[in-house]
């Protein structure tokens, strides 16, 4: 895979400068029109052998083209605040808008390269870290993303060759670094690592250049027509391909038996009895935060149902229990415009929280195939999409300790009818009902129809549903602090130490 890069490549003086003002002008150009057209971001990832132009080649690019739009972002040893997250929540926050280019230099590919050859991880979890990457990229090219991805290679003799040159000059030895000595130890397993990985993860929408560095000339000239050709391509296109779905993971029940439909609406608790199991689920979850156990967790609360369903009520139930300083509650809207310039998840990413913090999301990801879905705001190819990269995301957060819990708050509709005119006759309540409200009421069916297609294709083991019978608000809101009690004490129970 990479004897092709270790054949001498080179380009003589006379050529290269012949063919630089071209290809930098035009670079330009297609630099400009991306700023222009704002409908995709660029990301480049520069990976491979220490001493092979990896840095030169970041700084020929920031001269040949608007460092104004480019942003170079540099992942070495993970701080206190990443260590406290997934991984993929320091590479997320990272990414670059529509219309801008990100540089990811020591990116997820060098992570678990690194790992492997000092054996903090075997092969069979590095090939798991591949695949995640794989589907990370997926999920960034379905948004829009033009994804580049290259390797500077050098062979062992020209890496030996260029140490030994280099560590004997007094002018030129400060340009070795000790990564390149360490690497020089153990050349032949990160190449074989290495072409395991770029085998693995080459795709059509996001596939490997293996480019030699040993001749400046060359490199440069490659790595810029290879960005030439891929971003007039990406700008000539009116939009970015997809593959062509299914028309649809489920269709509406044929026996009119949807999931909500089975709920048991009826259940409701006494006030007297309220109060008191109250009471005993908001101590028990004040015991939970404070324990020690829960340095080593987050906790991710995901609340969605229907609208006048209590969602607000049985937050603030939460809420009451928890000091201030532990939380923070995301109210989810229309995304603004920085979230548009941005792959949907990026502005869920953002609010993970990190080791003994919580969040509670009023409203969520699921947006997309509910709202979104039903109104037609955004395309099927990217609802249908959205199921995987939502299963991704939520078993990348369990993963690595965060404690999730998904609760659907249901009504019948009657139910919901009194509720919106309670709130349109009690004055400090109105502020909660508009008319979108009643409309949407009009699509109660579709509404239906895809949170059952969502709670069959998003409710797993690591991330379960829990449906709420939400006519009664005061048996909602206890069954709501059991289950959060209930999901943070079987996470403990897995981390006795």
């Amino acid at each position: 895979m990479f004897e092709s890069a270790e054949l001498d490549h080179a380009i003589d003086q006379a050529t290269y400068d012949a063919a630089v003002p071209a290809l930098r002008e035009a670079l330009l150009q297609a630099e400009f029109e991306l700023q222009r057209k704002a409908s995709f971001p660029v990301l480049i990832l520069i990976n491979g052998i220490e001493g092979a132009g990896k840095g030169e080649t970041i700084k020929m690019l920031s001269e040949w083209m608007d460092p104004r739009l480019i942003r170079v972002e540099s992942f070495d040893m993970q701080t206190d605040e990443e260590l406290a997250r997934p991984p993929e929540w320091r590479y997320g926050r990272r990414l670059p808008p529509k219309g801008r280019i990100g540089i990811f230099f020591g990116n997820w590919y060098s992570q678990m390269l690194n790992a492997r050859v000092q054996g903090r991880i075997n092969t069979a979890r590095m090939d798991q870290a591949a695949q995640a990457a794989e589907r990370l990229e997926r999920m960034l090219c379905d948004e829009g993303a033009l994804l580049f991805k290259f390797w500077f290679h050098l062979s062992k003799k020209k890496m030996k060759t260029r140490l030994e040159l280099l560590k004997n000059d007094p002018l030129r030895s400060w340009q070795v670094s000790p990564f390149e000595w360490q690497q020089s130890k153990v050349y032949d397993k990160f190449v074989h690592y290495g072409m395991r990985v770029v085998r693995r993860t080459s795709r059509d929408y996001a596939p490997w250049y293996v480019i030699e560095g040993s001749d400046a000339n060359y490199r440069n000239l490659t790595v810029g027509r290879i960005l030439l050709e891929g971003l007039q391509a990406a700008l000539k296109a009116d939009t970015r391909p997809k593959v062509q779905p299914h028309v649809a993971p489920l269709v509406s029940s044929l026996d009119n038996i949807c999931l909500l439909n089975s709920l048991d609406m009826t259940q409701s608790l006494e006030k007297d009895l309220y109060k008191i199991e109250l009471a005993t689920e908001q101590a028990r979850l004040a015991r939970l935060v404070s324990h020690k156990r829960m340095r080593r967790h987050s906790l991710v609360m995901v609340f969605e149902g229907n609208d006048a369903a209590g969602k607000g009520g049985a937050i603030r139930r939460v809420t009451e229990a928890l000091d201030p300083r532990l939380y923070q509650v995301v109210q989810v809207a229309a995304p603004t415009e920085e979230e548009r310039a941005q792959p949907y998840l990026w502005r869920f990413w953002r609010h993970i929280p990190p080791r003994g913090k919580l969040t509670i999301f009023d409203r969520s990801w699921y947006g997309r195939v509910l709202v979104e879905r039903v109104e037609g705001f955004c395309s099927q190819a990217d609802w249908l999409c959205a199921y995987g990269e939502i299963s991704d995301f939520e078993e990348s957060l369990t993963t690595h300790n965060v404690v999730l819990v998904k609760f659907w708050l249901a009504i019948d509709r009657d139910v919901q009818e009194q509720r919106f005119k309670e709130r349109e006759e009690i004055g400090y309540k109105r502020f909660k009902i508009t008319e979108e409200d009643w409309r949407n009421r009009e699509k109660w069916d579709e509404y239906m129809d895809a949170v059952g297609d969502m709670v069959d294709r998003t409710s797993s083991e690591v991330a379960p549903w829990t449906l709420v019978e939400a006519n009664d608000k005061k048996f909602a809101r206890v069954k709501v602090l059991r289950t959060i009690n209930d999901a943070l004490e079987a996470a403990f129970a897995k981390h006795k130490d």
